[in-house]
């Protein structure tokens, strides 16, 4: 059953449906809200913000219309909403990634200094990437984490597509940016004699 026939079925009184839908994007919503709340160190609260975007949704499914957005697009733009509302309320909340003290384990095969240097490299981008105003940390993260194309990155930011590709654009050149201290080749000068 595709999104649009369960919705109908929803919206006729199928209330048990609602599960259905929520089992398709409940991963996605979830990894796509503790990626936004990463740079506050909130990332405990992701899975109650998950549940209020699907409590949201589900109250406000009778105004959804398929002709203006999909269902993810939609469900997209009230997770980042809630998300952003949550912030606001807890503006005093600013800790760095490093604070939060998240770094991937590496696994036991890898030599203790590539992991250490692969351990470094993460949370240089992850702090890049915090680092960022909030509608282009949105574009890049719904872009590169997932995958999703430009028009449906618009629809959510409430932006058109040339203003989606010039945050992008402007979000990789920052993080660029950042990083090419660390990531960009030593050039060695042979001395002279």
């Amino acid at each position: 059953m595709t999104d649009s026939q369960l919705i109908r079925e929803i919206k006729d009184g199928n209330v048990q449906l609602y599960n259905e839908l929520m089992r398709r994007y409940e991963r996605k919503i979830l990894a796509f809200i503790f990626h936004m709340l990463k740079s506050t160190q909130m990332e405990a609260i992701a899975e109650d913000l998950c549940n209020e975007t699907f409590y949201k949704a589900y109250r406000s499914l009778h105004s959804f219309r398929e002709i203006e957005a999909s269902f993810s697009t939609w469900l997209y733009t009230i997770a980042r909403n809630t998300v952003l509302s949550e912030l606001r309320k807890n503006k005093s909340v600013q800790v760095s990634l490093e604070q939060s003290g998240l770094t991937p384990h590496a696994s036991f095969d890898a030599m203790p200094e590539q992991a250490m240097l692969r351990n470094e490299k993460v949370s240089m981008v992850r702090e890049a990437i915090n680092s960022l105003p909030e509608k282009q940390r949105s574009a890049l993260i719904l872009r590169e984490y997932d995958q999703m194309d430009y028009q449906e990155i618009a629809n959510i930011l409430g932006q058109t597509v040339s203003s989606v590709k010039s945050l992008l654009f402007r979000a990789r050149a920052s993080v660029k940016l950042q990083l090419d201290p660390y990531f960009s080749e030593p050039i060695f000068e042979e001395s002279k004699g």
